[in-house]
């Protein structure tokens, strides 16, 4: 046989070429992710890493979730009482097998070598992977593939894949970094006075409020105001499939270093907001976040939260931020734009299969939102069109090596 996988449980396993091969194309698809994962995993989580092969050489691999619903009681008895839309998931959906990272928005589910792997024969190792992990872990009520870009999903098309239904979900914010924003005012100066002046307003309200990064010990200090803090946000949330553990910040920290940020707010020595951010090569991911539900109308908390990422972003010259595909409008207000994202979803039971596409807007409806478009109009304009320049110039084709290693 041309290509086998091989299904890892521990990074210990991993084959020396992981790095090189996988690891350095996606920092969340590294060793150090995984074992940051494994060694703080919510509950209800389980990871798995499957490794591609042509003949004996490592050509991609990729990343693989469980999560049990069953088990996870936030799905019929939160804070909030008992919510229908969880209740009726919970119903419907026992288990889920995910190939992605349900912890991040974004394609980051699998890498592939694209100079040893064709397109058709990624699609159909793929396939191949997910049946083998229904077999030899765990069948599933639901399999999903997860967050892929509109021209990647539409590959998806061969009669392996005929029973999945193909799903758009809230679209994922991103802020590109121009060229010519050397710092930070260099970006609001972009802004229409309007925005300007709310940026200013903003940072007037934290004035009082002093912002430092945290190292591991810090971390460690601080671990249960930030577990607190963030639970603030998860609790009221409409629907959640997981909650982090405990130790998930201080093992991302310890095992992830630099790649792995994570920025306090202060009030005197009480923590009252922190945010974190996963360095992924050109890219900054926004990762988890929580703030004082009390003070954060007063202080604008989470705005200036995000005014700091997109600065963090200028100032190292990062070429991307992913926001992610919560509170798209005020993600907005600060110049992020919607990308578009979908996936497939197929439900094990063959009689509850067909009826999939007319079951999951209920458990998953799209948020009305208004976008809103802080940059000045010509600015817009020319940006628009460098960008389209851009694209052309390095072509449109799905087929491309620039285009689907984007993708991967």
């Amino acid at each position: 046989m041309l290509y086998h996988l091989k299904i890892y449980k521990s990074d210990k396993d991993f084959p020396e070429s992981w790095p090189s091969t996988v690891g350095k194309h996606n920092v969340m698809l590294s060793e150090e992710y995984f074992r940051a994962l494994l060694a703080s995993l919510p509950s209800n989580m389980e990871c798995f890493v499957v490794g591609f092969f042509k003949k004996n050489e490592l050509v991609g691999g990729a990343l693989f979730q469980y999560i049990d619903f069953i088990g996870f009681k936030k799905l019929i008895n939160n804070a909030s009482g008992l919510n229908i839309k969880n209740l009726f998931a919970a119903i419907l959906i026992k288990d889920v097998m995910i190939l992605g990272n349900n912890m991040l928005t974004g394609q980051n589910g699998f890498y592939f070598d694209l100079s040893k792997v064709s397109v058709e024969d990624i699609l159909m190792l793929l396939h191949q992977a997910v049946d083998t992990m229904q077999c030899e872990v765990r069948k599933t009520s639901l399999i999903i593939f997860k967050d892929y870009r509109k021209d990647f999903a539409e590959q998806f098309t061969g009669k392996e894949y005929k029973s999945y239904f193909r799903f758009a979900v809230q679209p994922n914010m991103k802020l590109k970094i121009r060229e010519s924003w050397k710092m930070f005012d260099d970006y609001v100066n972009d802004f229409t006075k309007k925005y300007r002046s709310r940026v200013r307003t903003a940072k007037k309200r934290l004035q009082s409020i002093e912002k430092r990064e945290l190292d591991l010990d810090s971390v460690k200090k601080y671990q249960q105001e930030m577990n607190d803090l963030y639970h603030h946000i998860a609790d009221n949330a409409s629907f959640n499939t997981f909650f982090l553990a405990e130790n998930h910040f201080e093992k991302m920290k310890e095992n992830m270093a630099e790649k792995f940020k994570i920025f306090g707010y202060f009030s005197g020595e009480a923590l009252v907001g922190f945010y974190t951010l996963l360095i992924n090569n050109n890219d900054v991911d926004t990762y988890f976040l929580g703030y004082h539900k009390e003070l954060q109308k007063e202080k604008q908390i989470y705005l200036n939260m995000l005014l700091d990422m997109v600065e963090f972003g200028i100032i190292h010259q990062f070429e991307n931020i992913v926001f992610g595909r919560t509170a798209l409008e005020i993600k907005s207000t600060i110049g992020a734009e919607p990308t578009e994202i979908f996936g497939l979803i197929k439900h094990h039971h063959f009689m509850i299969n067909p009826f999939i596409k007319f079951l999951f807007p209920f458990i998953s409806p799209k948020t009305e939102w208004i976008q809103r478009r802080p940059f000045k109009r010509f600015l817009n304009l020319v940006f628009t069109i460098t960008s389209i320049f851009v694209s052309i110039g390095t072509g449109f084709s799905p087929f491309t090596k620039y285009n689907f290693s984007s993708w991967l």
